[in-house]
C-alpha cells in the first residue's frame, strides 16, 4: 500500500511539473499542510506497527511456571551452566563448566568446534527458562 502511494505521488509530481506542461515553475515557499502530512503519516504507521509488535514481544518473553531454569554464562573459551532450580546449598544451584573438545581428542562422529565435554541436558515437552549472559 505504501509503495503504491509513493509511486502514485511520484507519477503525479512528474506529470504536473513536466517542462512541457509548466515551462515556468511556480515558486512554492511554504507547504505547511503537506509537510505535516508527510511527517505525521509515517509516524502513525510506525506506531500502528509497533503496538502489536510490542504485545507479541512481551507475550513471547513470558514463560508460565517453567519446569527448569538454566543460567548460561559465556566465558572467553568455555560456558558455565547453572540449574538454579536444583539448589545444592542455600545460595547456589547445580553448577558445571563446558569446554570444547580439542581437535586432537575428537572421536569418530564428533564434530569439530561443536562437541563439548559436558553437555547441557534439558527435558522435552516442558517449559524451560534460559538466562544467558557473559562474564567477559
Amino acid at each position: 500500500v505504501i509503495l503504491v502511494f509513493v509511486i502514485w505521488m511520484l507519477a503525479r509530481t512528474l506529470y504536473h511539473f513536466h517542462q512541457s506542461r509548466n515551462p515556468v515553475p511556480e515558486k512554492i515557499l511554504h507547504g505547511t499542510t503537506i509537510e505535516i502530512a508527510w511527517t505525521v503519516t509515517p509516524s502513525l504507521i510506525l506506531v500502528l506497527i509497533a503496538i502489536p509488535s510490542f504485545a507479541l514481544l512481551y507475550s513471547m518473553d513470558e514463560v508460565v511456571d517453567p519446569a527448569v531454569t538454566i543460567k548460561a554464562i559465556g566465558h572467553q573459551w568455555y560456558w558455565s551452566y547453572e540449574y538454579s532450580d536444583y539448589n545444592q546449598s542455600d545460595d547456589e544451584g547445580l553448577l558445571f563448566d563446558s569446554y570444547m573438545i580439542p581437535e586432537d581428542e575428537l572421536e569418530l562422529g564428533q564434530l569439530r568446534l561443536l562437541d563439548v565435554d559436558n553437555r547441557v541436558v534439558v527435558p522435552v515437552n516442558t517449559h524451560i527458562r534460559m538466562i544467558i549472559t557473559s562474564a567477559d
